[in-house]
């Protein structure tokens, strides 16, 4: 029997090792958490010992009960989609295997014997120490769990992204290039569905983007011609601030500065307030500061007369208690604002949703995208907009007061997002991954 021990930064790294050190048929003893990743045990021609009998752990039974569900769930559903696709074109796999191939039998832990039936044992108060070791093993055993869900995962990743390349070459050609583009893949998968029937590629890359474009909502009329109160929100280095300077100055050249007023909520940047005053004095326009305390509704009677009034507010962390109040003022139905999320294009797209999730308690009208000109991907800060239902309102791809802030066109944006699209193809492990991401939920699945 051959035993070795390897680590990598994460599972299916861990995994991939295994596999090329001792193959398919390598048995996993064991899997920890270290120390900057998974440290992972596995041995060839290994036999599992017979586990001694014991009394049975409820919260373990629901954990294996858990996994063993989402196993069957997730093979009966791979088999279901592959057979259907062989009904749509029998014809042409007429000669073929339907049923998903099984993972390899190392992968499955044996089952355990029943346990044999025991006296109940008298009642006896469980000994503090007894109570932390059993806590002890439960959480490791949830560990493994955890390790061989994700096992599985990438497993049915792998083999759905083959069959995928295999029997559906056209598919897995555009879910590439919508992965090059930065698209999440539930985002591609619906978008992918709406050309399933379209035969030739170039005509269904076409119709994709159509899609996409006609996914992505703009406001009828652009805010500043709306008028009214609008405030501009976000978390800090966003370009809030930047932004507010060149809807105030778009508005100046084209209406005059006695239109126009500038209010700025933001007390805790160190000089923000003076930049929004030297910006005041540039355009010749009045600037109003709140501090906090303050009432806004009153700081905003005596800008009743003015189309419209700009709103700077402070970029702070999601958790701040200020940032709970600045958001209910700004909710508050004295206010009457238009609130606008600022998403920067090169922030993450956890970030992102973060940034929503903080900032959707105060009511978004919309959202405003910038540093377009910074990124390397437009997909995920698109992806946001279409999923939360925000409209792209601007688009602010410079520094240039106001020349690099333009009114949001869909197919403009779709346009810029391809023409940012990676160079180069995704890996086979990213799709692969990108694909094991989709069986987290049952509710999402790639086909």
């Amino acid at each position: 029997m051959q035993v070795k021990r390897f680590f990598a930064a994460d599972m299916r790294q861990v995994m991939k090792l295994v596999r090329d050190e001792l193959g398919a048929d390598a048995s996993i003893i064991g899997t920890r958490r270290v120390a900057g990743g998974v440290e992972l045990t596995a041995a060839l021609d290994y036999q599992a010992p017979v586990m001694p009998a014991r009394q049975p752990n409820p919260e373990l039974e629901v954990e294996l009960r858990r996994t063993q569900s989402m196993l069957v769930s997730a093979h009966a559903d791979l088999a279901t989609r592959v057979s259907g696709e062989k009904m749509k074109d029998g014809q042409l796999f007429a000669n073929e295997s339907i049923v998903a191939p099984e993972l390899p039998a190392s992968f499955v832990r044996p089952e355990r014997p029943k346990p044999a039936a025991a006296p109940a044992p008298a009642p006896a108060p469980a000994p503090a120490m007894a109570v932390a070791t059993d806590q002890r093993s439960l959480d490791a055993v949830r560990f493994e769990l955890n390790g061989l869900r994700e096992l599985i995962e990438v497993q049915l990743g792998s083999m759905a992204w083959g069959q995928m390349q295999s029997r559906r070459p056209q598919q897995a050609a555009l879910w590439r290039r919508l992965q090059r583009m930065g698209l999440p893949a539930e985002l591609s998968r619906v978008l992918l569905e709406r050309v399933s029937k379209v035969p030739e590629q170039r005509q269904a890359w076409r119709m994709i983007l159509a899609h996409l474009a006609h996914a992505i909502k703009t406001p009828k009329v652009e805010p500043l011609e709306e008028g009214g109160v609008i405030a501009l929100v976000g978390p800090a280095g966003m370009g809030k601030t930047t932004t507010l300077a060149k809807m105030a100055a778009r508005y100046v050249l084209k209406y005059g500065a006695q239109h126009v007023a500038l209010v700025s909520m933001d007390s805790y940047r160190i000089g923000a307030q003076e930049q929004l005053k030297t910006l005041g004095r540039i355009l010749n326009v009045s600037v109003t500061q709140v501090d906090p305390g303050q009432s806004l509704t009153q700081a905003l009677e005596p800008l009743a007369r003015k189309r419209v009034v700009l709103i700077d507010t402070a970029g702070l962390p999601g958790n701040d208690p200020a940032l709970h109040m600045q958001l209910e003022t700004l909710a508050g139905r004295g206010v009457k604002s238009r609130n606008y999320l600022v998403l920067a294009a090169t922030s993450q797209s956890q970030v992102l949703k973060a940034a929503y999730h903080s900032y959707k308690r105060c009511g978004l009208t919309g959202c405003i995208l910038t540093k377009a000109d910074e990124a390397t991907s437009l997909g995920e800060v698109i992806s946001l907009a279409i999923s939360q239902h925000l409209p792209v309102a601007y688009l602010a791809d410079g520094p240039r007061i106001p020349d690099d802030l333009h009114v949001a066109r869909s197919h403009q944006l779709v346009s810029r997002a391809v023409s940012l699209q990676a160079p180069q193809e995704p890996s086979e492990d990213a799709m692969a991954d990108m694909f094991a991401g989709l069986y987290q939920n049952p509710a999402r699945r790639a086909g």
